[in-house]
């Protein structure tokens, strides 16, 4: 009788677990949209956390980089960067993004809706800033680099976000084809010195600004920081227009 009830204590403590298991599982998929969604403003927070516990009890700053303040107006170059939008425009957005980054393509609507609504009041400059966290983005920059040089940049862009998850050379070699580029001149592009240069030096711009993520954002200047709503980018770029009439 002690056997069978030992038995059965075990079948219900094995269902009970497998119940748990399930329930954790639906709750953890369910949650995951949102938890990816708030871990750029997570980040941010954390950062600034050993700075403050620093100030508090008296200690000397670190020698951490600080992300760009804010309330500061920076000087970014846009230089040779692919550019959106009109040349007189009062308002420049620079953006420093990877392709391999999903906060990155999801910023991109936005950035469309800008576009749409300020037509050449604002224009908007793309930097190259792949994470070393994301073994695939050096390739896809050099791929969109190498398309700016053939003047399809923002179609070679468009593309790549549209299918993220996979940046095989031999996809972006398709892309370059379907855009009617020159094939021969996109690969050499592709691995040449040139285009690795372009790349590196807007990473090293991005470091000297103290950038530690992407995507990150200068509007004349002001820093912005991840996959923002619009509203955000609407009162930032309302501020810009105004300061500038």
């Amino acid at each position: 009788m002690s056997d069978q009830s030992n038995g059965r204590a075990v079948i219900i403590a094995a269902v009970l677990v497998s119940f748990a298991i399930i329930g954790a599982s639906f709750f953890v998929a369910n949650s995951l949209d949102r938890a990816t969604s708030e871990i750029s403003g997570l980040t941010a927070v954390l950062e600034e956390m050993p700075v403050a516990a620093a100030a508090a009890a008296g200690a000397p700053p670190s020698n951490r980089p600080r992300r760009p303040d804010a309330n500061k107006e920076y000087k970014v170059a846009v230089d040779e960067a692919p550019v959106m939008g009109g040349k007189n425009a009062k308002v420049t957005i620079v953006e420093f993004s990877d392709f391999q980054c999903p906060f990155c393509n999801r910023v991109t609507p936005t950035l469309n809706q800008i576009r749409d609504e300020y037509g050449d009041d604002v224009r908007i400059a793309f930097k190259h800033m792949p994470l070393s966290i994301h073994a695939q983005a050096p390739a896809a920059h050099a791929a969109s680099e190498a398309a700016h040089r053939q003047g399809k940049f923002w179609e070679m862009h468009d593309l790549i976000f549209a299918n993220q998850r996979d940046l095989s050379a031999a996809t972006f070699e398709k892309y370059a084809e379907q855009l009617g580029l020159n094939l021969s001149k996109f690969k050499a592009d592709s691995v040449s010195a040139d285009v690795k240069k372009r790349v590196a030096d807007d990473l090293r711009e991005a470091s000297e600004l103290g950038i530690t993520g992407t995507p990150s954002f200068f509007i004349n200047g002001r820093y912005l920081s991840g996959a923002q709503p619009f509203a955000n980018f609407k009162r930032m770029i309302d501020e810009a227009l105004e300061k500038a009439s």
